[in-house]
């Protein structure tokens, strides 16, 4: 009888082992995301009279800045640098232009989803936040989410960044 209860015992054992982490969610390695600057794209009356000034370029690096704290600090992606990014449609800020070459872009940087992120100023207080994210083998969108700001300043572009990455981005299972 001692005999079964030594072999069993280790049986028992393994076998509660199996079952506790089975239980346990699979953990998923972080994505490598590169996250390119936010560009403005302007259909105001006043876009042809009136181009990106200042106070706009700071307001667009402040929601760069914003999307990119909140997504590394959720854990659940990890950044990709794209300091040494040398296209030419990046570096004139026209990625929403380019038919998906940030996945192409992101791809040289070893990310696995490129996202871009777009504020489009219908008027001077009417304004639409949004972000693209594609998956860099394929180039295909995996994820788009949208806001609108209205009666609101370009100081607002961060606020609506934040929105779309904490209610949208984060809140979706990996």
């Amino acid at each position: 009888m001692r005999r079964i209860a030594f072999i069993l015992a280790p049986v028992m054992v393994f076998a509660g082992l199996v079952v506790a982490t089975a239980d346990q969610p699979a953990v998923h390695p972080p994505i490598k995301l590169a996250v390119f600057p936010f560009e403005l794209e302007d259909f105001s009356a006043a876009a042809a009279y009136m181009p990106p000034d200042d106070i706009d370029r700071e307001q667009l690096r402040l929601s760069t800045e914003e999307a990119r704290r909140l997504i590394a600090e959720s854990g659940r992606y990890q950044l990709v640098d794209i300091g040494e990014v040398h296209d030419e449609a990046a570096k004139a800020g026209k990625l929403r232009d380019c038919g998906g070459c940030d996945a192409k872009i992101a791809a040289g940087l070893h990310a696995d989803q490129s996202m871009i992120g777009i504020v489009t100023r219908i008027s001077r207080t009417d304004y639409a936040v949004t972000y693209k994210i594609r998956d860099v083998q394929s180039g295909a969108l995996v994820d788009v989410e949208q806001t609108d700001l209205r009666a609101g300043a370009n100081s607002a572009w961060s606020r609506g960044a934040r929105w779309l990455i904490e209610r949208r981005l984060l809140e979706k299972a990996n």
